[in-house]
């Protein structure tokens, strides 16, 4: 395989195709059906399919069969199936549906106005992960052009991920057949500790959460008549957190949280940590004088990794600060999100988080805590050794440095699903979310450089995997 020529084609199709398709596609506000119930009168989630679905016709690669397939009532998923030059099958996998606007974009930008600043392309959904279905589609349409030899491909794009893949274990079930028994999966989902090499997930945390809520009156009284004699169902709420996670260090200490950890992913957290250094928390947008929770730097990634971490991600029962009278409500609610080490039981412990929170409840006050995301995590299967030497050298063609391995914070449900049904596939998952690109948040963009090196390691990881059959 000529490797300069590889880049060559990767990049011009980026600039003269990919690019314009993602500033089209940011521009569909097809939020995941968990933010848009009303997804299907909107018509977005379609409209998203439609342009994928076109352009991927366009492409002409040969023989490629290509359906959106569609269950009632479900998101609509495309499904491509690629002939190779062998029966193997090679699962890749990405998704096209987005998160919510969120505020705080700064000025010019927007979740679904696209804004191009130099290597970077700024809207909602371009780097998560709208840009796998052409990345996926690129990288084995080069080998076609130098007549490279590869297995069988079949593509999956849903459009529920967001939602925590809900639908997707029904299409999983549905295309059996025809997905058959992939022996190596790429999932291009995930992150990068930084934009200068490859980097490989080796494990996802799992999360589980829903929403608390804490009764204490009626109705909302007087806070001069009542405070000291009625508890503050905010007060109570604090209580409830403490029991699970320490406030001042934030560990989640209850064993049905935790996991050991393999000592082999911590070797490889020292390793990134040593390569990343301060990044391992410069990354994220502090304001000036804050400080990250530890300063070593390896805990920090095993905190992010491998270790579990309760967040409040919104709340009810609070009125904005400019309608807040003097007045002790009756009632608070919040969402909470416990994300978990990617071997812990999400069932066992999201029941043991049901009962920390509502048993005993303080004063007497209605407590209840109902669950609505349930999601294990996942790990990889120990990498074989051509698939080590192939994403390294890839790293080493078009990145100029070698590939780094490390657990990723964030959870995707199919990567969990995939290892239970297929035991001895072999992974590479990876992704564009680096630095700052903050996907989930205000101006999430895509590296394009970045994108485009990933491309061309895909094909070469592609064709690397044919030599081993």
């Amino acid at each position: 395989m000529n490797s300069e020529e590889l880049q060559h084609y990767c990049n011009e199709v980026w600039d003269t195709s990919v690019v314009q398709e993602l500033i089209d596609y940011i521009r569909i506000p097809n939020k995941s059906p968990m933010f848009d119930p009303d997804w299907q009168a909107h018509g977005y989630m379609e409209e998203a399919v439609a342009q994928f679905e076109r352009w991927c016709l366009a492409q002409n690669i040969p023989g490629m069969q290509l359906e959106v397939v569609r269950l009632p009532e479900r998101t609509p998923l495309l499904f491509m199936d690629i002939p190779g030059d062998s029966e193997d099958t090679i699962l890749l996998y990405g998704h096209l549906d987005k998160q919510p606007e969120m505020t705080g974009w700064r000025e010019g930008l927007g979740p679904w106005e696209p804004v191009i600043e130099g290597d970077k392309l700024y809207g909602r959904g371009g780097a998560d992960d709208g840009y796998a279905t052409f990345a996926s589609l690129i990288a084995i349409n080069a080998l076609k052009q130098q007549n490279i030899p590869h297995a069988r491909c079949v593509v999956i794009i849903e459009a529920c991920e967001e939602s925590g893949s809900f639908d997707l274990p029904f299409y999983i079930d549905h295309l059996r057949d025809r997905i058959g028994k992939p022996d190596l999966v790429i999932c291009l989902d995930s992150g990068c500790g930084n934009y200068d090499q490859l980097w490989n997930t080796t494990s996802l945390r799992g999360l589980i959460g829903g929403e608390l809520s804490v009764e204490i009156l009626n109705e909302g009284v007087h806070s001069g008549d009542a405070s000291g004699v009625v508890p503050s169902s905010f007060r109570i709420l604090r209580q409830l957190l403490d029991r699970i996670d320490e406030p001042h260090s934030g560990i989640v200490a209850a064993n049905e949280f935790n996991v050991q950890i393999p000592r082999q992913r911590i070797q490889q957290a020292e390793i990134a940590a040593e390569v990343l250094q301060e990044e391992v928390y410069a990354k994220f947008p502090f304001i000036d004088e804050a400080q990250p929770a530890s300063a070593d730097l390896v805990e920090l990634v095993l905190n992010r990794t491998w270790r579990p971490a309760l967040a409040v991600t919104g709340a009810d029962g609070l009125p904005t600060i400019d309608n807040a009278g003097n007045v002790l409500r009756p009632l608070t609610s919040v969402k909470l999100s416990l994300r978990l080490p990617p071997t812990c039981d999400a069932k066992i412990a999201t029941q043991k988080l049901k009962d920390l929170l509502e048993n005993d409840p303080p004063y007497g006050a209605k407590v209840s805590f109902k669950p609505d995301w349930d999601a294990s995590g996942w790990h990889a299967p120990a990498m074989v050794g051509w698939l080590e030497q192939a994403i390294t050298e890839a790293s080493m063609n078009y990145f100029g440095a070698p590939a780094v391995h490390m657990g990723e914070g964030g959870s995707i449900p199919f990567m969990g699903m995939l290892g239970e049904k297929f035991p001895d596939a072999q992974f590479l998952i990876t992704g564009v979310l680096g630095p700052q690109s903050n996907a989930h948040g205000p101006n999430e963009f895509l590296h394009i450089p970045t994108a485009k090196k990933l491309t061309c390691c895909v094909a070469e990881v592609i064709s690397e995997h044919f030599k081993q059959l």
